[in-house]
């Protein structure tokens, strides 16, 4: 029977970084992916390395503002091969972000507050070195050392370090296997040849997004622990536009809010691809698909004086935000972990935060307390007969019926 330190589920940002981490600290660990590699938030995620401008356009410094200060340098030099995990693989869309505002005096206080408290403070370009794009906008443009990744690259890079400990399942066929005192000793999973493998394990991580709300239902069918493991979702709905567009990645800031922030990268066709999100995927869950396009497009003219729309095409998409629930509903202030004896169910509530979660999550294994036992790698070959999940694609390139705004959208268009 295999034997390992932590079993991890769900092969995202949170899983995979925390992989790595606890990998470091000499735990044997494996992680089982039901699906594609950071498939859901993820890669749907639109890969700025936030160093806390959302959290502080009102001047404040809440807790998520203070967390998340300090994580662009960890990420950046981790992105330089300088620190593990070594992510000098990963392709980086751009090294900043641009920072602008709108004429209203509500966009003109956001400028100010999201100046206060940051660890990285925006740089106020001169004329020379405006975009072309924001030429047309008012007031100072600021530019940001926020890095922004590929998700879909981040995800084959942290992947490519554990050829021989990631493996894919069959969800139907797993099963938690516990001791009379009712701690998790086991993971049971079913074989390509329908044999049922159980796995020992000293500990479980659930790391799978949304996802973790099924893992801890299966895990722990008492009633308790479920009430005690809440989780809350937060949809949003983006907006997806290709075509002739330049490469441009940067926030449009009015009042507390990014009314829009807008990432791009490049399709396998060869088409720049803007993701649009802030403000704009915050009302559009309220909008079907033409509405959103629509309204995006809108934002869009209003946040970029003479940006040209005419030719381009558009579509969208949903996602849930998946966190630790608080009791207001809103955005958890900080990395979230519920912990039930050795299960340890974890949500980062930010791309971003994933550096800060595996040192928790790692904090949390030596207080359980499970000992490092890496020196054994025979337990790897007795699964090698599972295969390895695939990188979950970035939505654009699997969104279809893509529209023209000059062009009347069908019936099931608009839906």
């Amino acid at each position: 029977m295999p034997n390992v330190d932590v079993i991890i589920f769900g092969g995202g940002i949170a899983g995979l970084w925390t992989m790595h981490e606890a990998s470091r600290r000499g735990y044997r660990c494996l992680l089982l992916e039901a699906f594609s590699l950071g498939s859901g938030q993820t890669v749907a995620s639109q890969g700025i390395i936030h160093g806390g401008l959302k959290y502080t356009l009102q001047g404040m410094m809440t807790g998520s503002a203070r967390r998340i200060r300090e994580m662009p340098s960890i990420w950046r030099k981790s992105l330089a091969g300088e620190q593990l995990p070594d992510l000098s693989q990963t392709e980086i869309r751009s090294n900043n972000c641009y920072l602008w505002r709108t004429e209203s005096l509500s966009s003109r206080l956001g400028m100010f507050g999201a100046k206060m408290g940051l660890q990285v403070v925006p740089k106020n370009l001169t004329p020379d070195e405006v975009p072309d794009l924001l030429s047309g906008c008012p007031g100072s443009i600021g530019q940001m050392d926020e890095q922004v990744i590929s998700p879909y690259s981040l995800i084959q890079n942290l992947a490519d370090a554990f050829p021989d400990q990631i493996f894919q399942y069959d969800p139907k066929g797993l099963k938690f296997i516990h001791d009379p005192s009712g701690k998790l000793t086991a993971v049971q999973i079913q074989a390509p040849d329908g044999t049922p493998i159980s796995i020992q394990t000293a500990a479980v991580l659930l790391t799978a997004g949304s996802g973790n709300e099924t893992l801890l239902k299966l895990a722990h069918p008492d009633s308790t622990v479920q009430q005690q493991s809440r989780m809350q979702k937060r949809p949003l709905h983006m907006a997806l536009v290709r075509g002739t567009l330049p490469p441009f990645n940067g926030h449009c800031v009015d009042g507390a809010k990014t009314r829009v922030t807008i990432t791009s990268d490049i399709d396998c066709q060869g088409r720049t691809v803007w993701q649009i999100g802030g403000q704009v995927a915050e009302t559009g869950v309220t909008m079907n698909r033409r509405e959103l396009i629509e309204h995006a497009a809108r934002e869009l003219s209003a946040s970029i004086p003479g940006l040209e729309l005419n030719g381009l095409e558009w579509n969208s998409y949903t996602v849930d935000r998946a966190e630790g629930a608080t009791k207001t509903g809103h955005r958890p202030e900080t990395p979230q972990i519920l912990q039930s004896g050795n299960l340890l169910t974890a949500w980062p509530t930010k791309l971003a935060l994933a550096p800060q979660l595996a040192d928790d999550v790692c904090e949390r294994l030596s207080e359980i307390p499970v000992v490092p036992t890496s020196v054994d790698d025979s337990w790897k070959s007795e699964l090698a007969q599972f295969s390895r999940p695939q990188v979950a694609l970035p939505p654009w390139e699997t969104a279809v019926d893509w529209v023209r705004l000059d062009e009347p959208f069908s019936q099931g268009e608009a839906a």
